[in-house]
């Protein structure tokens, strides 16, 4: 019987490791990692035009299934391509183990065709980042660099020369059991005394939720309703904390809506529950902070604290609701739910005015209309840009949709490679992404993917022939736009001549139709929709130090921005308001 090569026994590990597939682009440095996949029926090889579209389409798998997911480059220039990829799933948290395939071993360090130092460039983006130089070092250091990558919930970076694949492996050793999960993690009961005591301690206390709250929305809700208090949440919050929630008082940030900066300041505490928030300019200072966070390089990164509280948001509620004294008064969050549906009432008009007849269409009015037509359980990915406020605030989490985008990364072109690794976990669900005419032309080239490997992606596309996002941080600078047009094509004809299904809409009264039908067809589409450029949106909350980073402008020809269903959740929540 003939020995197992390197790169067999690198699959095969893999296999063990539950990876169903892995992503890139073939290259001569890859070949027996590629043929290895040939010859084994438990793992695909998935074709992509672009390595960053395989980096994309892994951090999506990990995060649409929370299991490990994996990509490849052939060495130099092809695993380079996976950088920008990989970057946002390690900020994304989300599992991925990448190969970055590499020159002959025998000329590193002597200036050979293509040479790069993976080992150097993957650094800042992995948790662990190594080579491997000699076949023994298999299969140790992939289950090394997969542990790393499922237990601190990031990117792992295994660089492998191409000779080096295709030696023999030593003699089968015995399999090690593999980490393929994380476990939960609870605080000390110290730390929940110590928190027990600053809740009893406060009249009015406000919950900020992040993504740690992902399988917790059971324990929020129970822990909200005992201490009567407000929950506000971030971004990548939203489609774990906002549905079915009586207590929901909106979204701060940039893109925020409603009265969830007021009740983050306006409180006694403010307990931060799984989120990394970035703009600590939307975070009080003159409150007690205390925070719930399973990474401990969290905790306290973004504001000052008076307590940190080390754990994993589900377990520590679990053990800390029981402790805390109900609270019978419930005046604050009465309060904060009347100024949040009033903050909703008057945006709402800013889609809702003749927004049926404007032509070009409001986006508003897109995101509303494929808020209501999409599927219950659909997926959508997100572009980076504009597409980001539209999904923010009119598309209704249930606890069966997920929303994903670069969201930490604020990278372009991510929606449709991150939609091609959502796809591939479940042909039969939906899978729609919003991209906007920027991001999508980036990585067109991916489009043929969907049509190679017939994934039934629909492509909605926000198609305002221009950068809005950037636009609107020029209009903040006070720049006039420029370097921003983008002269496009008829997008619906590409997909067509890509042999998708394609449609063009240019008025309102065509959209919902023109939606559904692309969503009844079995395979690949895009609606390609003409935008209204100057549909743009400003936060709920302005001062100066918030403009850094991102965009937002006080301008009255950019729109308040519109709140889709949001307005009706709110209406509903204050039928709990105690009337006088």
């Amino acid at each position: 019987m003939a020995k197992q090569t390197v790169a067999e026994q690198f699959v095969d590990i893999l296999v063990r490791a539950g990876v169903k597939r892995l992503y890139g682009v073939v290259g001569d440095s890859l070949n027996p990692v590629v043929d290895a996949i040939r010859r084994n029926a438990a793992i695909d090889w998935i074709h992509v035009r672009h390595e960053e579209t395989a980096a994309f389409a892994a951090g999506a798998e990990a995060q649409i299934t929370g299991n490990l997911a994996a990509c490849a480059g052939s060495c130099g220039p092809g695993n380079l391509h996976l950088i920008n990829g990989l970057y946002d799933a390690h900020r994304s948290m989300a599992p991925v183990l990448a190969l970055a395939s590499h020159i002959p071993s025998s000329e590193i360090g002597l200036g050979y065709f293509q040479e790069t130092h993976p080992e150097r460039l993957f650094d800042e983006c992995s948790h662990y980042n190594e080579m491997i130089s000699n076949p023994k070092q298999m299969p140790r250091l992939v289950q090394t660099a997969i542990q790393n990558a499922v237990g601190r919930s990031g990117v792992s970076v295994v660089t492998l020369p191409g000779d080096i694949a295709g030696e023999a492996a030593p003699e089968k050793s015995a399999e090690t059991a593999l980490v393929t999960a994380r476990p939960t993690v609870r605080p000390g009961d110290a730390e929940i005394d110590k928190l027990v005591a600053l809740i009893d301690a406060a009249d009015k206390v406000t919950l900020f939720c992040g993504s740690g709250t992902a399988g917790a929305h059971a324990e929020v809700m129970e822990f909200a309703e005992k201490i009567k208090s407000p929950v506000g949440h971030a971004l990548r919050g939203k489609e774990w904390i906002q549905y079915d929630n009586p207590f929901d008082v909106g979204m701060s940030g940039l893109l925020g809506y409603g009265a969830a900066y007021e009740a983050t300041h306006e409180c006694d505490l403010l307990i931060l529950l799984g989120t990394d928030f970035p703009y600590n300019a939307f975070l009080p200072d003159d409150v007690k902070i205390a925070q719930v966070d399973v990474r401990p390089e969290h905790l306290g990164r973004r504001s000052r604290l008076d307590l940190a509280v080390w754990g994993d948001v589900r377990e520590t509620l679990r053990c800390l609701t029981p402790r805390v004294r109900t609270k019978k008064n419930r005046r604050f969050l009465d309060k904060m739910l009347k100024k949040h549906a009033d903050a909703l009432e008057g945006v709402v008009k800013a889609y809702t005015r003749k927004v049926d007849k404007h032509v070009p269409i409001h986006p508003e009015y897109v995101a509303a209309v494929l808020d209501e037509v999409a599927d219950d359980d659909a997926v959508f990915t997100v572009d980076t840009g504009m597409c980001n406020v539209w999904a923010a605030r009119y598309i209704s989490p249930n606890g069966r949709r997920r929303v994903i985008g670069s969201f930490s990364h604020g990278s372009m072109a991510n929606a449709l490679p991150m939609a091609i690794g959502a796809q591939f976990t479940d042909r039969r669900r939906q899978v729609v992404s919003m991209s906007g005419d920027g991001g999508f032309s980036m990585l067109m080239g991916d489009f043929l993917t969907l049509v190679q490997h017939d994934l039934p992606v629909k492509v909605v596309l926000f198609n305002n022939s221009s950068l809005g996002m950037v636009e609107l941080e020029m209009l903040v600078a006070g720049l006039p736009s420029y370097g921003t047009a983008n002269r496009n094509p008829d997008f619906a004809a590409v997909a067509e001549a890509c042999g998708a299904y394609g449609v063009r809409v240019e008025k309102p009264k065509q959209l919902a139709s023109a939606l559904k039908d692309a969503f009844r067809h079995k395979g690949p589409a895009l609606v390609d929709i003409v935008t209204d450029p100057n549909a743009l949106s400003i936060p709920p909350k302005i001062s100066a130090d918030m403009v850094t980073g991102f965009a937002l402008s006080a301008s009255k020809i950019v729109l308040d921005g519109g709140v889709g269903r949001m307005l009706q959740m709110a209406r509903s929540n204050l039928r709990n308001v105690p009337r006088p």
